[in-house]
């Protein structure tokens, strides 16, 4: 039975902004301690499996090449959280268990379904070890229409080589291991022991700490894991592999990190892959120096090959199908963003995905110059072939809505592009990226929580960004109209949007072409559909060639016209006949603002990256002093007594 916990997502006007996008978030801040959803068990199950917390796994287990049978012993280690008179965890029903001991001792048992519960009487605070021999075959769709794809068998279709590899995410670790299926509860470190006939190998999460020859025609390879880890990242790969190894000396490590690679073992295979094997030093090298220190620089990175059409990040050594350097860079981008710092529910998967598809546009940026933007103008393009749906994933438990392409992946990487751009700031962006992963270090986040980092190293109010770009859908079509009017610029820009949310709030780039000068682009602040701008001392534009010449934000443009009876301070706002005048603009810091409205009027003075500098109210004239602040433009955001609003910009010499 599934269960489900849905939010109604509210998109507000402009003008609600202050009081119901705060209203909204803390709505959804209140839901996320709520996201308790399961595939396999129902809420009182999981109810219980919060009642103790894991802090290690050990698996040692016999597999091959030739089938997903697995067979061996799963310990969990715990401790309770209150006094329990049972534990309960979980293994698919398809895979017998032949004995349970609790602290070495044989015990009881009961299984429902797939959960299993143990008998227990622990007290609070106490651990304890249980340990389950079990075997069978893992199940696969038709067994398992849930999923069934915790553990699959299959031939290379490129290069014919036979691998077993596990793929447990969102809810199939269960299916070939006995576990506890909490995001929210990584263990502190996992022991993974693999026996596998001599001629394969066993890749798996950490260090290769020793292959034991068995002396029967099989080999045990025992690897250990010492950083936590969640349940999905643990994994398994057995084929016929040769090893190929490289390292890395990025920023941040003691000593160089291994990256080690289980390759098919064909003559081919390696001389095919080797260069962009090789490009994965490059990339953890820039990752360390964009995100902070790799977050398993002790122990390894690495590939083991199985035949999917893409990778898995599991945790030191991605399960990848074959090597380009999108691909690469989006996996290795998936150790910091996804198995350092984990989304703390399927919701928000945002954190893994958006961050990981970013990484790609990252590396292209800084490695590839000359490819990237035409990679953002793809996932644009692709994210406006449906007008609808969030970042946000309200049915987390619909794993094809989970990874969706156009908006988990693509969306997500788009809305982190805006992110930087709102912030205005690249030092203040990395260094928001890299408190993220020292802040949330080997834990779990929520996209608020990432929006909280966003505010805190930038001072940029990310509420009402949020609000349009995650929890809501569609995106906005710009258009503009402009004139000359004596030496101002008098800009006229209005949307509509595609979607439910009504109003997009982020900052706009238009580029104007001037007469014997070079381009020059302008940044506005959005906060309403329709806003009117004064900007000094451009008597010589010709022509607005372009909105959002850089890509930034996900958009369509309407019209551009060039408009001969826009004058300055003439403009209306609504159904406003109120003329506002600033001077002197530019100034010292000393400015006067004087209206024809004899109502009460309010200004916000804020600088171009959000931060509020003052306010105050007038009815017909008011001076106002901004001598402190250094030299720039500021952004008067101006509401009368009617709830009528308009922008115009001010510059400080």
């Amino acid at each position: 039975m599934k269960y489900s916990i849905t939010l109604l997502a509210i998109s507000c006007a402009t003008f609600l902004f202050a009081q119901t996008t705060k209203h909204y978030c803390a709505k959804r801040d209140a839901f996320s301690s709520n996201q308790l959803k399961s595939n396999s068990l129902n809420l009182s199950q999981i109810a219980e499996t919060e009642r103790y917390n894991v802090h290690f796994y050990a698996l040692d287990i016999e597999m091959d090449n030739l089938s997903t049978d697995v067979a061996g012993t799963g310990e969990i280690h715990g401790t309770a959280n209150e006094n329990l008179d049972s534990v309960l965890f979980e293994l698919f029903n398809s895979l017998a268990i032949s004995q349970i001991r609790l602290n070495g001792t044989p015990t009881a048992f009961s299984r429902n379904n797939s959960a299993v519960k143990v008998p227990v009487n622990i007290s609070t605070g106490q651990q304890f070890v249980i340990a389950i021999d079990y075997a069978g075959t893992p199940p696969n769709a038709v067994s398992n229409p849930l999923g069934g794809s915790g553990m699959t068998n299959a031939s290379s279709p490129s290069w014919g080589n036979r691998v077993t590899w596990s793929l447990s995410e969102s809810f199939a670790a269960y299916e070939w291991w006995p576990c506890k299926q909490s995001l929210t509860d990584k263990a502190d470190s996992v022991s993974v022991k693999i026996t596998v006939p001599n001629a394969c190998k066993a890749g798996s999460n950490g260090l290769l700490e020793n292959v034991v020859n068995l002396g029967n025609g099989t080999s045990r390879y025992e690897w250990m894991h010492r950083y936590p880890i969640d349940y999905y990242l643990v994994s398994v790969a057995v084929a016929e592999y040769v090893e190929y190894n490289v390292y890395a000396n990025p920023a941040g490590a003691t000593a160089p990190v291994l990256i080690q690679n289980f390759i098919y073992n064909n003559p081919g295979t390696l001389p095919n892959f080797q260069n962009d094997i090789d490009e994965t030093v490059d990339f953890i090298e820039l990752f360390a120096d964009l995100y902070g220190p790799y977050p398993f620089q002790n122990e390894k990175y690495g590939h083991c090959m199985a035949p999917l059409s893409g990778g898995m990040e599991h945790q030191t050594m991605t399960t990848q199908g074959y090597f380009v350097k999108g691909l690469t860079a989006h996996e290795l981008g998936h150790q910091w963003w996804g198995d350092n710092v984990t989304c703390d529910s399927w919701a928000d998967i945002w954190v893994n995905e958006g961050f990981a598809s970013y990484s790609e546009q990252l590396m292209l940026e800084y490695l590839y110059p000359g490819e990237a933007d035409g990679n953002m103008n793809d996932i644009h393009n692709n994210v406006k072939s449906n007008p609808n749906g969030s970042v946000w994933v309200e049915d987390s438990l619909n794993e094809g809505r989970i990874f969706s392409g156009r908006l988990t992946y693509d969306k997500g990487a788009a809305i982190v592009h805006t992110f930087r751009f709102m912030m205005n700031d690249d030092a203040a962006f990395f260094q928001a990226l890299k408190n993220i992963q020292l802040g949330l270090e080997h834990g779990v986040a929520s996209g608020l929580d990432i929006r909280d980092y966003f505010e805190a190293a930038s001072g940029v109010d990310f509420d009402n960004a949020f609000n349009e770009w995650y929890f809501g859908e569609g995106y906005p079509t710009y258009s503009a109209r402009w004139n000359v009017d004596g030496s101002d610029l008098i800009l006229k820009v209005t949307h509509t949007t595609s979607s439910s949310t009504p109003t997009f709030t982020n900052p706009l780039e238009l580029r104007f072409t001037r007469a014997g000068m070079a381009d020059t682009t302008i940044r506005v602040d959005i906060d309403n559909n329709t806003n009117f701008y004064t900007i000094p001392n451009m008597s010589d534009v010709t022509n607005l060639n372009s909105i959002d010449p850089n890509n930034w934000i996900i958009n369509n443009v309407g019209s551009i016209v060039h408009d001969n009876t826009m004058l300055a301070g003439l403009e209306d706002i609504g159904a406003a006949n109120s003329v506002y005048s600033i001077f002197p603009n530019p100034s010292n810091g000393n400015f006067t603002i004087e209206t024809t409205d004899l109502g009460e009027n309010k200004v916000v003075i804020l600088d171009t990256r959000g931060r509020k500098i003052t306010d105050l109210h007038f009815q017909n004239k008011a001076d106002f002093d901004i001598s402190n602040e250094k030299s720039g433009n500021y952004i008067l955001q101006i509401t009368n007594d009617k709830g009528e609003k308009r922008i115009q910009t001010i510059v400080k010499n």
